[in-house]
């Protein structure tokens, strides 16, 4: 199902600089930086709406301190902005936060009550299928209504008032394991299937989510979205500052750890950044656990969101890149450009 390959080695925060509590330690741009590459970039997403789109917001983190932060008109390091798909990363560390409780095997078949038929095939997909996208179940993800959008009517149609069981009403079109299909469908289930292993209502999952990772890493400012049924919608709806999503890339880059306290299971991040294996050689980017890969180069992962919002982590440069804005119709223009960013960057 995985290729483990060979991970690149995650840094540690450095003895000289603070963790992020309620302001990020702030500092220069270190002296091998390509400074006038990343100005000239900086200057072109900020003015340049018909390549990149509309850029909000962006952040570097290097080092654990904030090297470059940029904000267009009207907004600023107070404003919320959109997740969209990044959730899906977070919803990865709540999975990983109950498995180092001993409530979850991943490896184990997903406890889905429209499941539970006596010759229901869909019974035999497991939490690790739902992770990597390889369930099998149809779903079409789609943002731009083009005929069938399975995204479109769980979010806002028939399905919003219950995402999750939207989601898991669907068919299996491909054998369970044998096909990688990106679907928001697969981590609203897996937001269902949590809160009931937990046995919480929609105010219990709050307090975990908020208790067990928020709260603990300083992203006072999150928004998280709930269905009516009280589903986290954790497919694409949770509202932060860039500087708190640029908090939990440093979670994931600090290897699970914050200011010696582990708040993900050992190894729980190289299971977001393994490769699964099943992702077509068409697909740009790879695919590890509700991560992207290799955005910014080998090694690299990413919380990708629709309309333009990334969290890029570079192990090897010790660097995070936190971008917002409105492109999705230019969303290959703007991963070239991370891309070219984290290039001006060098290894501290």
């Amino acid at each position: 199902m995985t290729d483990n390959g060979s991970l690149p080695r995650l840094p540690i925060q450095p003895a000289d600089t603070a963790w992020p509590a309620q302001t990020w330690p702030i500092g220069d741009l270190p002296k091998q930086t390509d400074r006038t590459a990343l100005s000239k970039l900086l200057d072109h997403a900020f003015s340049n709406p018909d390549d990149l789109g509309k850029t909000s917001a962006f952040l570097a983190v290097q080092g654990g301190k904030i090297v470059s932060e940029r904000y267009n008109d009207g907004f600023g390091p107070d404003e919320t902005y959109h997740s969209w798909s990044m959730a899906k990363s977070m919803t990865h560390a709540l999975v990983g936060i109950a498995m180092g409780d001993d409530h979850l095997d991943i490896h184990a078949p997903a406890n889905v009550p429209e499941w539970q038929g006596e010759d229901d095939p869909r019974k035999a997909i497991t939490i690790e299928h739902l992770l990597r996208m390889i369930s099998g179940l149809q779903f079409t993800e789609d943002y731009e209504d083009s005929g069938i959008s399975h995204t479109i009517e769980m979010l806002f149609g028939s399905g919003k008032e219950d995402v999750a069981h939207y989601a898991a009403s669907m068919p299996l079109e491909h054998p369970i394991g044998s096909f990688w299909s990106y679907s928001s469908g697969t981590t609203n289930i897996l937001c269902r299937l949590l809160a009931d292993t937990l046995g919480v209502d929609q105010a219990g999952f709050e307090a975990f989510l908020r208790g067990r990772l928020l709260d603990p890493i300083g992203m006072t400012s999150a928004i998280p979205k709930f269905d009516a049924a009280g589903t986290f919608i954790g497919s694409s709806f949770c509202f932060c500052t860039a500087r708190d999503f640029a908090r939990f890339g440093l979670l994931y880059l600090r290897d699970g750890v914050w200011d010696s306290t582990r708040i993900l299971p050992e190894r729980w991040v190289d299971h977001a950044r393994t490769p699964t294996s099943n992702v077509p050689p068409e697909e740009p980017m790879g695919y590890g656990g509700q991560w992207w890969l290799n955005l910014a180069g080998p090694g690299s992962f990413s919380a990708n969101g629709y309309d333009g919002q990334y969290i890029v982590i570079v192990p090897e440069k010790d660097l995070i890149l936190v971008r917002h804005g409105m492109s999705e119709a230019r969303k290959d223009n703007v991963r070239a450009w991370l891309a070219d960013v984290a290039s001006c960057f060098e290894t501290l």
